[in-house]
This record gives structure tokens, C-alpha cells and sequence, in this order.
């Protein structure tokens, strides 16, 4: 747990969201950021699949879920257009950001603003936008489901 801001989210195209999200804009409001790659294993067995039981599970609370596609590798075979078929494919319902290039580098800009480690990465910002949870790899269920149980009490 942190008291630092979330930083602010750096997305070239949103998939799943009829106007772009910001944090700034979703203040007061507890965020689940989920980042994946579709071509992760774990994020396709795990992340992703938690991610929508999340989004399902809390529709009717004020949780904002939201997934980031953070390409690092294989950039060509993750384009836009091969999203649009995995999000469809899987039945991806919440809103879906792609992390912005980076310059000069393979890491997406979201991706190095907040030192991801790699994919899946799982981030839980408080109302105040503060991070409360920053996890690499596969997330127990329970731990999610308590973890934003914990966030969704806090005033």
C-alpha cells in the first residue's frame, strides 16, 4: 500500500467505452486496473478471465474496472485489430485501453509510468487515487475479491 497517486493512464485507442476514461476523471471512485497482452498465457488462463468476473461480480458498486493492453513484445502480432478479435472472442465487457508506445523503446508509456514487471499486472486505486495494490502475476481470487471489498468501504 501507498499514499502515492496513481499516475495518470496514457491510451492511443479505447475498446468497450463510449468516451475515453482518465483517472482525473474517475476521482472519488475505486479504479481495478488490470494489464495484459493477449498473447500472455497468463493473463489469457487467469488475469483477464478475473478481470471480467470482477467487472460482473461488482457491476452494481461504483468500482471502475478497467483493462490495459501493455504490448512489450511481439508488437507486431498484437495490433489493434488482433485485440478487437480477442476482446470479442473472450467476451470482454469492460473497457479496454491500449497503452501507448513508448518512444525509442518496447515498454508502453502506462507501463513504465507505473514500473510494471511484466503481464498480467493487477493495480487497485483507492477513491483518493492513491495505489493500493500493485500485484505482478496471477492474483489469488479471494485476495482480489477482499482487496476491492476494502476499497469499495473506505470513504
Amino acid at each position: 500500500m501507498t499514499t502515492a497517486i496513481a499516475p495518470e493512464l496514457s491510451v492511443s485507442e479505447w475498446l468497450n467505452a463510449a468516451a475515453p476514461l482518465t483517472l482525473a476523471a474517475l476521482r472519488g471512485r475505486p479504479v481495478l486496473l488490470h494489464a495484459f497482452q493477449m498473447l500472455c498465457p497468463g493473463c489469457v488462463s487467469h488475469g483477464t478471465p478475473q478481470t471480467q468476473r470482477a467487472h460482473d461480480m461488482f457491476k452494481n458498486t461504483d468500482l471502475q474496472v478497467i483493462g490495459l493492453h501493455t504490448v512489450f513484445e511481439h508488437h507486431e502480432a498484437m495490433k489493434p485489430v488482433s485485440l478487437k478479435a480477442f476482446v470479442h472472442e473472450n467476451k470482454l465487457t469492460f473497457p479496454i485501453g491500449v497503452d501507448t508506445p513508448g518512444e525509442d523503446t518496447p515498454i508502453p508509456v502506462t507501463m513504465a509510468s507505473y514500473g510494471m514487471r511484466g503481464t498480467p499486472t493487477m493495480i487497485l486505486i483507492r477513491r483518493n487515487g492513491t495505489v493500493y495494490h500493485h500485484g505482478f502475476g496471477q492474483q489469488d481470487d479471494m485476495a482480489v475479491g477482499a482487496m476491492i471489498a476494502s476499497v469499495l468501504t473506505e470513504t
